[in-house]
């Protein structure tokens, strides 16, 4: 009998280099959803691989019962992987190439695991090379090629023990189970495997948002023993066992909604785990990802998180997906009442109201469909925010409970923290006990505060005795005013530092302050690290994340999960709004400057990337570029300044597309990242951001008619964006107010479907034609009312507008607007059908 463990050293050797790949990854604590495609799919191959070579060589190659049914007899499978098979054969060979592409693989990763900030955009890098893939995949290939090679030894089988089969049919019944038991086994598990794909494939198209590392941040920050107050109060445990309940918890800064938020969530996820026919999602609104959450993006997030909870995709999940427009607010709200009815009862929780965007009636319309849905199904809301009275009137005859940070919580956090502050106090428990009864004295008054506990907490790490500590002590800022001035002492420790390090801090600040979005750490790194003028960055100028929280005297923290490096609290932005012209008064004009210097690098001189993998890597190496791509004209137009570089920037056309190709994929739908405009020019560029100094000296030099690669010419570009007088100085030039692009789009079917009320007008004046169609046979006031514009669509009526103009499928403006729910535009369009109606008669 041959040896099993020689006989699958190759295939065992595979299969213990894909377990430990995989556990590494585990172990790295990466939350998969955030993983990009090319990794996703390199693991879910090499898992598929892993499953069909561990029961080859289980159920076969070191089955006694395999090896004895082929005694004597010729297999085409053992002759490929046998004991006695040659190390040439096309299976031995492709396991020998995997096995040390694998090995290379592993050891790159275990050389990664030595540093402490990995995430994905590192990670990718190893899971790339071209080699290791193609290995990978030409195995799973050879893997259905051993199948048949099963297949053909059980009918040889068959044939050449024919007398044997009629005296020892037991026998050979038995061997021919293992063997396709061992295929249908391998077989099952694929096709599990596939499927599974397909699911990920689908749930990741619903939407790209996702709250599981903010909810992961946000509770490993609670401090252990706090939040009891909450879960068993009786309005809490209430709302837990009502069918239909809905608890709102206002609560002023700092009193630690947040965190009781993700508490709340933790407690009942534990309970969807022991049942499973229970259902939750949640949301954490952010005043800085207002621009990612539209009332769409949060009900389909909501949505995508309770498809997550089931086992199998329901079909209307996959219908949501079909067609060529986006599914109407109408679409997803069905789909929510028919995904929580799959459930006993559903929790969703909504954190933040108050940072929820309010602008095209986003909070309001969230609010009202969630409560059209609980009126429908056993959906029980909490939700928290700061006592704004438009939020607090909407959960008017609701159960209301107060969020306040309990004396007993603050004690906690206090104790929990006292390893902060200076070794004679950790020596001497009295003084701790000292600390924590005149802080709770402090940060009391009219409420208790976790925020303004740590900003203090803060101001005592530096203390040298024990009387410089309880002179800080005692002239502690409470009641109103305090975190006026406990931020202005925080500034003040700030300046006191050397040099180089208060300097560190001002950036780190006014970086985060100003910034359009949250900033990853490695953004904010490159951007710190930028030379102005230099063609290049210096790896060697990168400062370290430990120092860029270090420096800011408690005011900035990192949230491990996403990696995104923040303020500590929405009232410290509030804070830097006011002060900024004190603390950094030139802020948005540096920050131009290192972002036009770092889309000057050499490195994009040769223009846009023509496929998805390079233009992944440019993103991925050259951190900042996304982020100054995006919004490097922003920071310009708000700093009020000319500055000659960023005309040099937009005179060099390699720069510009490589700069416009990561802008204009941020206005489009993911998934079709090339269908990006190409010859971009300077005068476009400069008009799409509104820079009227820029767009005054490109008139003189560019052709204002010029149209980048699908059509458009700068006035599109203007008119998208809302900026009237960079549209006015086209106009004036002469530019054409009916310019079509490649779908027929006028510059008024851009600025009506964007909602630009006033470049809407100007437009007109200029002779546009309101009913313009374009290749979707598309009006103005169509787009309007699908996007639920309300002055634009009262302006285009105004103006004449076709309201029975019909798009290629029939649909005329009031349809989308009433699938869509906007009631004001609604009402809007039967009001001119019945003006229209009455005109005729």
């Amino acid at each position: 009998m041959t040896d099993p463990v020689s006989t699958g050293a190759g295939l065992v050797g595979v299969i213990g280099l894909a377990i430990q790949i995989t556990q590494l990854v585990v172990q790295f604590g990466t939350d998969w959803k955030d993983a990009p495609k090319n990794v996703k799919s390199f693991m879910n191959e090499l898992g598929i691989l892993q499953t069909v070579l561990s029961v080859t060589n289980t159920n076969i190659l070191v089955n006694p019962d395999f090896a004895a049914a082929f005694q004597n007899r010729a297999s085409v499978l053992l002759s490929q992987l046998g004991a006695n098979a040659p190390s040439t054969t096309d299976t031995n060979l492709m396991l020998e190439i995997c096995r040390k592409e694998l090995a290379s693989l592993l050891e790159e990763l275990q050389k990664g695991r030595e540093g402490h900030r990995l995430g994905w955009d590192r990670l990718k890098a190893a899971f790339k090379a071209k080699g290791r893939r193609e290995s990978v995949e030409n195995l799973c290939r050879q893997c259905q090629t051993l199948n048949n090679m099963v297949s053909i030894d059980t009918a040889v089988l068959g044939a050449t023990t024919y007398k044997e089969v009629r005296e020892a049919r037991e026998e050979q019944k038995e061997v021919s189970l293992v063997i396709r038991s061992g295929v249908d086994e391998s077989n099952r598990r694929q096709e599990v495997q596939e499927q599974q794909q397909e699911r990920r494939a689908i749930l990741d198209s619903l939407t790209p948002i996702d709250y599981s590392a903010q909810q992961h941040d946000f509770i490993s920050r609670r401090q252990k023993g706090t939040g009891q107050w909450l879960l068993k109060s009786a309005e809490f445990q209430a709302w837990l066992k009502a069918d239909k309940g809905t608890l709102f918890c206002p609560g002023i800064p700092g009193a630690g909604k947040t965190i009781l938020s993700s508490i709340v969530v933790d407690e009942i996820t534990k309970s969807a785990i022991i049942d499973p026919s229970i259902g939750i999602a949640y949301i954490y609104c952010n005043f800085r990802r207002q621009d990612e959450q539209k009332i769409n993006d949060l009900l389909m997030s909501l949505l995508k998180q309770l498809v997550e909870g089931q086992p199998s995709l329901p079909g209307f999940i996959k219908d949501l997906q079909r067609g060529r427009t986006r599914p109407s607010l109408d679409d997803i709200s069905r789909s929510l009442q028919a995904i929580i009815e799959l459930y006993s009862r559903a929790f969703i929780i909504i954190d933040a109201l108050d940072e929820c965007r309010v602008s095209d009636d986003c909070r309001r319309t969230l609010l009202s469909r969630l409560f059209e849905l609980q009126r429908e199904c056993k959906l029980n809301i909490f939700a928290t925010s700061r006592p704004i009275s438009s939020i607090e009137k909407a959960f008017e005859g609701m159960q209301v409970l107060e969020i306040r940070a309990s004396e007993d919580d603050v004690r906690e956090y206090l104790h929990g923290h006292m390893s902060r502050l200076p070794e004679f106090v950790k020596r001497k428990p009295e003084l701790q006990d000292e600390i924590e009864t005149e802080m709770i004295k402090v940060v009391d008054g009219m409420h208790v505060s976790f925020l303004l506990a740590k900003l203090h907490l803060d101001s005592l790490a530096g203390k040298k005795s024990p009387k410089a500590l309880r002179a800080t002590l005692s002239s502690m800022a409470k009641g109103i005013g305090a975190y006026e001035k406990a931020y202005n002492e925080a500034m003040e420790r700030i300046n006191s530092q050397l040099k180089d390090q208060a300097e560190l801090a001002i950036q780190v600040l006014s970086w985060i302050t100003c910034a359009k979005r949250p900033l990853s750490t490695a953004e904010l790194q490159h951007a710190l690290a930028v030379e102005i003028g230099e063609p290049q960055l210096d790896e060697e100028n990168l400062p370290d994340v430990d120092d860029l929280v270090s420096v800011c005297a408690g005011l900035v923290l990192v949230d491990e999960e996403s990696d995104i490096i923040r303020l500590v609290q929405y009232t410290t932005q509030e804070y830097f709004e006011r002060t900024h012209q004190q603390w950094f008064p030139i802020a948005q004009e540096k920050i131009t400057k290192v972002c036009i210097s770092y889309l000057s690098f050499d490195e994009f001189e040769d223009g846009i990337c023509h496929n998805n993998d390079d233009f992944e890597q440019r993103l991925q190496l050259n951190k900042l570029y996304d982020y100054a791509s995006c919004n490097w004209g922003h920071h310009a137009r708000e700093s009020k300044t000319s500055c000659q570089g960023i005309i040099d920037f937009l005179r060099t056309q390699g720069q510009v597309e490589a700069s416009s190709q990561a802008l204009m994929t941020k206005t489009l739908e993911h998934g079709y990242r090339q269908l990006l405009p190409m010859t971009v020019s300077g005068l476009h560029l400069a008009a799409f951001f509104g820079l009227t100094d820029a767009v005054q000296i490109f008139l003189i030099s560019q052709d204002f008619r010029f149209q980048d690669s699908l059509g458009r010419t700068p006035l599109s570009y203007a008119a998208m964006n809302g900026h009237e007088a960079a549209v006015q100085q086209l106009l004036e030039k002469g530019a054409d107010a009916n310019a079509v692009d490649k779908l027929q789009r006028t510059p008024l079917h851009i600025a009506s479907m964007e909602g630009r009320v006033e470049v809407v007008r100007l437009l007109l004046d200029k002779g546009a034609d309101i009913n313009a169609a374009n290749k979707y046979k598309d009006t103005p006031l169509r787009l309007a009312s699908y996007r639920g514009h309300v002055e634009v669509v009262r302006l285009l009526l105004e103006w004449g507008a076709d309201i029975y103009a019909a798009d290629d499928s029939g649909r005329t403006p009031l349809d989308p607007a009433s699938m869509e729910g906007y009631v004001e535009v609604v009402k809007l369009l039967e009001e001119a059908a019945i003006k229209a109606s009455r005109r005729e008669q």
